[in-house]
């Protein structure tokens, strides 16, 4: 089962996506509707509400006047937390019963308008959003029968676009027509939902194709923070933090198009006992590496735990080690020295691009790292020679 969290503001479209999920085989869970379910006639839900703001928020049949309730809580942020409190339990118990009920092979999309506000993108192995531009979101409202002052007034009271860009691994535009959102949906069922769904069942690593460097990316640090909140959130309290490593962390760096993340552990007993959390975050582990080659060479072989992306379209590398083991440490001390020292970087770089056309068209990643070893072990004293002249602790950053 996949589940995919699907957002957007207000007027963007996001029913109109959901509808083509559906119409594709997605099973949906509408926090909306299910708002609405929590709180029907007779239901615990009202009888709370109703508690708490007064019987002024029912109209005449004794069902929820939705517009009441809206100016009783709209300009009240305590009041909102009090609505809140009293639906949203109610809408997570809901929603974990249709999702228990969903087919094994399922792709299960959750609509959440407040998806991105309520800071849920984490929990979801991937996140879409459906964007259109301010202007034509006001138009849709007005032709809906909003007010164009409250249409600009709920606009403005939701996140961003810069805060839904940064939660999105798909951005779909919907400021134009119909049939091309539709095309783009289709893409998305296609290329990647289905893909993504049947290698989370399996616990298959999604094969990342053979080493091809392209230029850097300025979206690489954005997608690694959002993938790294993901890692974070799977491990919970036995993470000790996650880390955006490798080349595509170093500024400037032309890389393979794979983002490496490392997660912090304390013992690799954390490291195992996270596993299955992984695995269901769209992480499953390798079933073969468990160790880093060292450095310097010949040294006992560091132990981690490795896993990779079960998403198609992303390919990633997660590397679990127990913080202050040298595997982890040397991880943070390579990122940063590059980071810091551009003959090292322009030297690597070199040896980067020797490997991948050596190894251009070889599915076989292996081959393409083992290439570099010998760079890696020469490189390994002067990066700790540079540490040792420097102010260089480990970080995060």
């Amino acid at each position: 089962m996949l589940r995919v969290g699907l957002t957007g503001g207000i007027g963007a479209g996001k029913s109109t996506v959901a509808r083509r999920l559906v119409e594709r085989g997605a099973v949906l869970v509408d926090s909306d509707v299910l708002a609405r379910e929590v709180v029907a006639p007779g239901s615990p839900g009202l009888a709370e509400v109703v508690a708490a703001f007064g019987e002024g928020v029912l109209d005449a049949s004794g069902a929820l006047d939705r517009p009441a309730l809206a100016a009783v809580v709209f300009g009240d942020p305590a009041a909102r937390e009090r609505l809140n409190a009293i639906v949203h339990p109610r809408v997570r118990e809901r929603s974990d019963a249709l999702i228990a009920a969903a087919p094994e092979d399922a792709v299960v999309v959750q609509d959440i308008p407040l998806l991105v506000e309520n800071g849920m993108a984490p929990r979801f192995p991937l996140v879409v959003v459906v964007h259109a531009d301010a202007e034509e979101r006001v138009r849709r409202l007005v032709r809906r029968g909003l007010r164009e002052e409250d249409a600009r007034a709920r606009i403005a009271a939701q996140a961003t676009d810069e805060e839904r860009r940064a939660a999105a691994d798909v951005w779909l535009d919907n400021s134009g027509d119909e049939r091309d959102l539709h095309a783009a949906v289709d893409e998305l069922w296609e290329r990647r939902l289905v893909p993504f769904e049947a290698n989370l069942r399996q616990r298959r690593i999604a094969p990342a194709g053979p080493p091809r460097l392209v230029d850097p990316d300025p979206t690489w640090p954005e997608t690694a923070a959002r993938l790294r909140a993901r890692v974070a959130a799977a491990a919970g309290e036995r993470g000790r933090g996650v880390a955006h490593i490798g080349s595509t962390s170093v500024p400037g760096l032309p890389a393979k198009d794979v983002i490496d993340l490392q997660l912090g552990v304390d013992s690799l007993a954390d490291a195992d006992a996270v596993e299955d959390a992984l695995a269901e975050a769209g992480f499953p582990r390798h079933p073969r590496i468990d160790h880093d080659n060292p450095k310097p060479a010949g040294a006992a072989p560091w132990p981690k735990r490795f896993h990779g992306s079960a998403d198609p379209l992303r390919p990633v590398n997660l590397h679990v080690r127990e913080v202050g083991s040298p595997g982890w440490r040397y991880a943070l001390l390579f990122r940063d020295w590059l980071r810091a020292d551009p003959a090292a970087r322009a030297e690597y770089l070199e040896v980067k691009r020797a490997a991948a056309a050596r190894y251009a068209g070889d599915p076989d990643a292996d081959r393409y790292v083992e290439v570099k070893e010998p760079w890696f072990d020469a490189a390994h004293e002067r990066a700790e020679g540079w540490a040792a002249t420097s102010t260089w602790v480990p970080s995060l950053d």
